[in-house]
């Protein structure tokens, strides 16, 4: 598979400077940093969310997970999950699980975690399991540039 055609078109249309680089097929974000030999707090990932408004992608390192009371909090809603139906119908040009964190492209509001922004360079799945897209944190913070930041991820090791 290619990259997600409306990822492809928005980062072209917006003038975003990247490279493509393949890697063993992965299932999940943690296993693709592995496998990619790209740091863990460089690869960006996805969750998409819902609350009465629409659905909201969630940004944040493959090394955190989204804290939901604390999101909900600061985005003053009651956030859930999207389900994987949902999933497949809103970007039904990737694959599932391999969702890239441009929700502006695919029409959602976004938030990031401000800690992606201490990166030198941003990874990200491109639509499939087997292809991470390289941007500069600048490139990568002008596509986020619509997107409320705070943070919101916590490290999956603490206790």
């Amino acid at each position: 598979m290619a990259i997600a055609s409306k990822l492809q078109e928005y980062m072209s249309e917006h003038g975003l400077r990247y490279d493509v680089l393949t890697h063993p097929h992965s299932h999940n974000s943690m296993e693709t940093a592995q496998l990619a030999r790209v740091p863990g707090n460089c690869l960006a990932k996805s969750v998409v969310l819902e609350d009465d408004d629409g659905f909201l992608m969630a940004v944040l390192p493959s090394t955190q997970h989204v804290q939901l009371g604390w999101l909900s909090k600061a985005m003053q809603s009651n956030l859930r999950l999207a389900s994987e139906d949902e999933l497949s119908a809103l970007f039904a040009d990737c694959e599932p699980g391999a969702v890239p964190p441009a929700g502006i492209a695919y029409g959602m509001r976004m938030v990031v975690d401000d800690t992606l922004a201490e990166q030198p360079e941003i990874y990200f799945e491109g639509g499939d399991h087997e292809k991470l897209i390289q941007m500069s944190c600048e490139d990568f913070m002008r596509m986020m540039e619509e997107a409320k930041h705070i943070r919101f991820g916590e490290h999956y090791w603490r206790h």
